[in-house]
């Protein structure tokens, strides 16, 4: 199996603030896996939850230290890989994961999707993000968004280090700009709320009954995660038996163990594939939160076409879409991951169904063999 590891930034068109900071540009990082003639990509990338850190350069510098041990390997052996991956970090482990999962759709010449059995039928409209503002540039950007796609359903970032008052002045502002539009087309648009943490548990229970008035449908991770698993669920439960709307953890929730722990407090999980290391783990957990009556959202970081068009695989089995950072991109070298309105459609390629632009500046051939990072684009 020979591997390749390839640098490149995305830029945001429009820079994203939440409750941790502001995001304009991040690096990220394409990984190749050919054999036997064939060779599939992942995507991945640095990412910070406010307790958790990974450095780009520090993925990089894991999957160029695990490739010697891979050169002797094949991409079928899904089992004996097992050991390898698992010493990575979920982010280093995500793109060798579905670099991996991308050969061996191609291999069979079929989406993954198709080879898990799921119904391209099943799948919903995504959520569009609006990042942490003054109320007049939050609803400029929501502007945006309705000048670019449908936009029926729309999370609004709160947890503001401004405090509540500036929270409060967002979620009027926007559910108000939601209701006219509801006046003006006849259609209702979805309201969500994710705090990234920004609340301590007081906040959260003042602000219930504002949410719920002005009809928010959900509340994503409004306390802050902790690094111990017992202090974290405890947050949960000691807020969810007084929240009227379902309660979805994300930063607090990176893997099957998370979840197990976190369901009996909450009604959804956010599944990253960053978080989770890959579509492996992510199907997994999927399948079970679906079992044990959670809902599912899928949601993606400062995320490229390759990273989003893998999670997209997941897409019938997800109640919330999050899969939005691709289109707020000026710079995505990738191709394949459509639109129609704001549903996402399914990659129908085989893989993961997703390209490399044959313009874009960093693509070269593909021959080193071991993981050896070259200069940006």
């Amino acid at each position: 199996m020979r591997c390749r590891l390839r640098p490149f930034r995305l830029t945001k068109a429009v820079p994203l603030a939440i409750s941790r900071g502001s995001t304009s540009a991040v690096e990220h990082l394409l990984v190749e896996v050919s054999y036997e003639g064939l060779t599939g990509l992942g995507e991945t990338g640095g990412f910070d939850t406010g307790h958790r850190h990974y450095d780009t350069a520090a993925v990089a510098a894991e999957l160029e230290a695990l490739a010697p041990h891979l050169q002797g390997a094949s991409p079928l052996g899904s089992q004996s890989l097992e050991p390898l991956l698992a010493q990575l970090s979920p982010p280093a482990r995500c793109g060798l994961d579905l670099a991996l999962h991308d050969w061996r759709g191609k291999r069979l010449g079929q989406p993954l999707w198709r080879l898990w059995g799921l119904d391209p039928g099943a799948c919903v409209a995504t959520s569009v993000t609006l990042g942490l503002g003054t109320p007049t540039a939050v609803l400029a950007r929501l502007e945006r968004w309705w000048q670019q796609l449908p936009a029926s359903r729309i999370k609004l970032k709160l947890g503001s280090p401004e405090g509540l008052d500036h929270d409060r002045a967002l979620l009027q502002a926007v559910a108000e700009a939601l209701e006219r539009k509801r006046q003006q087309a006849g259609a209702a648009c979805e309201l969500q709320v994710d705090a990234n943490g920004g609340w301590t548990l007081e906040d959260a229970l003042r602000l219930l009954p504002e949410l719920q008035a002005h009809g928010v449908v959900l509340l994503e991770q409004p306390l802050a995660p902790q690094l111990d698993p017992t202090r974290d669920t405890a947050g949960f439960a000691a807020l969810h038996p007084h929240c009227p709307l379902p309660l979805v953890a994300d930063e607090s929730c990176w893997n099957l163990e998370d979840l197990l722990r976190l369901a009996p407090h909450t009604d959804g999980v956010n599944i990253k594939l960053l978080k989770s290391g890959g579509l492996t783990e992510a199907l997994l957990m999927a399948q079970t939160a679906r079992r044990l009556g959670l809902g599912v959202m899928l949601g993606c970081y400062s995320d490229g076409a390759l990273l989003n068009g893998a999670a997209a695989q997941l897409l019938p089995l997800v109640r919330w879409p999050d899969l939005d950072s691709h289109l707020n991109l000026v710079d995505d070298p990738f191709t394949g991951l459509d639109c129609q309105g704001d549903q996402l459609l399914l990659p129908g390629g085989p893989g993961l169904g997703i390209g490399v632009a044959e313009a874009w500046p960093g693509l070269v051939p593909r021959v080193a063999a071991g993981l050896a990072p070259e200069g940006l684009p």
